[in-house]
């Protein structure tokens, strides 16, 4: 047996790492105790990396612990380790991981620990940190990785020795991300980490348990985002089949097109379309007026403004509002097609399971908001109406593709909270909501434009864009946008009332707005008008993923693929994709406050893709490479027939 001592908050504890198999008694001694008493214990595991799916990821050691001792299993080509460790994580009845969905994943995969039979005996730390404050702490926020959390809550010293691992990688000629599956797996610093962090997390829980319950979070939310984690956790586990032959095209292609216009770039003197200061320079030397500036001083040229000058909408299609700027049309393009072709075409050729799939990681509790995030690849961000990333996506064989998303969910969830009560007789008559509002705003005659500008509006106090940034958005001058910006507060006097109280509310309880479900928000200080959006896209996440264990419940987790925003994606069987697609839709629906969430289940064929492919001749039309390669989009489409 070897022991590693270390003082953490002035206590002595000790990381024990079996060596044979009399320490191994030991170690099960120490288990029968924990679990007769009904212990909570840390968890953890180290592996070779990210990528539980690869065919070459590897688990290196599983760990184990309370407040004062650590278990290390070095179970990597140990089976009498692993079978030990195995045992354990089956037998202790309470365990506490921090991020667990992670480790639960590994363990499924590869130590035979089914998620199902180990998930309802888990506590994540994680979601804990992330109720009592969802602020990473470079924003302002408490913290949610483990190291700062303890450094806060646990000892001021606690220590963070991946720093010391980091210089250990760099020693043996390893980077940070490689040095994981290198780094020999008796390294002392290697052992102390590992060790460490089930002690650490030991300590945290009972921590952050008592905050939360001291502000007031009740444990049915904490209970409901497990619940929520798990389902994820399938979804992720359960994969989807690629087109590989289409994504080795794919990679080509998008490399083909980021240098087509990289060169249109340069004819205007930008060498290379990810230097802001070169794109700035050429786009004053064209005449274009740049005021906009990012804290360093330096003119902003993002993807908004570059929009704008494209003419441009947040869809990439023509607003003809301007003549298109065609050195922003270039930069655009360029940096759109090099970014798909690593972030998407290079993560989906180069990371997939032995049999052919890629596993999207799912974060079900991300983002301030609690929405949630996609990552390799990430596809929550794929652009609402392209099919040539989704092309690449395969449902089973045999299957079609369906997806059910909600009908205005953010409007209908607003219109709700807020008691609008026009907004909600709108919805009750099935009208057209951006379309009635232009109506109310500009009579009976409104123009797409109006019906734009107004879907626009209501769209900004969902997500907070200012008078601005929709200016931007649309092409409309900004006196334009201030006063439909005015006269939608007029039509909606509801709405402007519940933001008016959110803020207030706000300001008396410390720069915090509650959600419904009791979720707690914080603002920063300079922008509380942030509340309603914030409410809002909250309340929506929360109806998808009350949808989401709903569906569980009712069997159809098998079927589904990814949640993406406000829809579920999914494939089944050709002859029941319809009945099933309208199954979930029925699942998914809801009355949220009197007022309906309607779904619109839509079935496809046998790709992600040919749910879109009916867009493939506006792509054609507006889209420079692909009118010079129509080839690709016309048999996309006969596939799709």
């Amino acid at each position: 047996m070897r022991n590693f001592p270390y003082r953490i908050a002035g206590e002595e504890t000790v990381t024990r790492v079996p060596d044979d198999a009399s320490d191994l008694r030991d170690f099960r001694a120490w288990v029968e105790r924990k679990a007769s008493a009904g212990e909570m214990v840390g968890a953890d595991t180290e592996t070779t990396g990210l990528d539980i799916y690869s065919p070459s990821y590897r688990l290196r050691t599983v760990q184990l612990g309370d407040a004062r001792d650590a278990w290390v299993l070095q179970v990597e080509d140990r089976p009498e380790m692993q079978e030990a460790a195995r045992w354990a994580l089956l037998t202790l009845p309470r365990l506490v991981f921090h991020n667990a969905a992670f480790d639960l994943l590994v363990l499924d995969r590869h130590l035979r620990c089914p998620l199902e039979t180990m998930a309802p005996r888990v506590t994540d730390s994680k979601i804990l940190a992330h109720l009592y404050d969802p602020r990473p702490k470079h924003e302002g926020g408490y913290g949610l990785a483990l190291k700062e959390l303890c450094a806060r809550d646990v000892d001021p010293s606690a220590p963070d020795t991946q720093g010391d691992l980091t210089a250990v990688f760099r020693s043996i000629g390893e980077t940070k991300a490689t040095g994981w599956a290198k780094i020999d797996l008796s390294h002392p610093t290697y052992l102390q980490y590992a060790g460490l962090d089930v002690i650490l997390v030991s300590r945290l829980l009972p921590v952050l348990t008592k905050r939360l319950c001291d502000v007031g979070v009740s444990q049915r939310l904490v209970d409901f985002e497990h619940a929520v984690m798990v389902v994820c956790a399938k979804l992720e586990r359960r994969g989807m089949r690629v087109d590989q032959d289409y994504v080795r095209g794919l990679v080509d292609r998008l490399e083909e097109e980021s240098a087509l216009h990289a060169e249109k770039a340069a004819r205007y003197g930008v060498v290379s379309v990810n230097a802001p200061k070169q794109v700035a320079d050429a786009l004053v030397g064209m005449g274009e007026t740049l005021t906009e500036r990012t804290d360093s001083g330096a003119l902003k040229v993002d993807k908004s403004i570059l929009l704008d000058l494209a003419d441009l909408d947040q869809s990439w299609q023509p607003r003809g509002t301007r003549r298109p700027n065609p050195l922003a049309d270039a930069v655009l393009r360029s940096k759109r097609a090099g970014k798909w072709r690593m972030s998407y075409g290079i993560a989906m050729r180069d990371g997939l399971d032995d049999a052919g799939r890629i596993h999207p990681k799912i974060n079900s509790l991300q983002a301030r908001t609690a929405r949630m995030s996609i990552s390799g690849p990430p596809l929550q961000q794929l652009p609402s109406g392209d099919w040539t990333i989704r092309r690449a996506l395969l449902p089973e064989p045999g299957h079609r593709i369906f997806s059910v998303d909600y009908s205005a969910v953010e409007m209908r969830v607003l219109a709700a909270l807020a008691d609008e009560t026009v907004m909600k007789r709108a919805i009750a008559e099935g009208r057209d909501l951006h379309g009635f509002t232009a109506e109310l705003i500009y009579g009976p005659d409104y123009t797409s434009f109006h019906r734009k500008l107004c879907k626009g509006v209501g769209f900004g106090k969902v997500y907070g864009g200012g008078a601005l940034t929709l200016s931007r958005q649309t092409g409309a001058p900004l006196p334009d946008v201030k006063k439909a910006i005015a006269a939608y507060d007029r039509t909606y006097r509801g709405i402007k009332r519940f933001s008016s109280r959110l803020q207030r509310e706000a300001r008396a309880d410390g720069y915090i707005v509650w959600t419904p479900v009791g979720r707690r928000l914080p603002l920063d200080r300079d922008r509380v008008y942030a509340a309603t959006n914030y409410v809002v896209q909250s309340t929506a996440r929360d109806v998808l993923c009350q949808a989401l264990l709903d569906m569980d419940a009712k069997g159809l987790t098998d079927y589904l693929y990814l949640p993406i925003h406000d829809e579920c994606l999914g494939s089944a069987p050709e002859d029941v994709a319809e009945d099933v697609a309208a199954e979930v839709g029925t699942a998914m629906a809801m009355d949220f406050f009197g007022v309906p969430l309607d779904t619109d289940p839509e079935v496809g064929g046998y790709s992600w893709g040919s749910l879109y492919m009916k867009k493939a001749h506006t792509m054609i039309e507006h889209d420079p490479w692909y009118a010079a390669h129509p080839d690709e989009a016309h048999a996309a489409e006969e596939r799709r027939r």
